[in-house]
């Protein structure tokens, strides 16, 4: 169980990071868009897996 959490958080940073680096590099809408979704849907998981 331990392993998975941390795969996920591992997964969660790497997210943020493309998020920001997207947004640094002033990206298409879309493609930000795209990252913040996929942020979203792993810290959804993370909140539904920590309860």
């Amino acid at each position: 169980m331990a392993n998975a959490r941390e795969e996920l958080i591992s997964k969660i940073e790497h997210a943020r990071e493309r998020l920001n680096r997207s947004i640094d590099k002033k990206e298409e809408y879309g493609i930000i868009y795209q990252c913040s979704v996929e942020l979203d849907q792993l810290l959804n998981q993370y909140v539904v897996a920590d309860c």
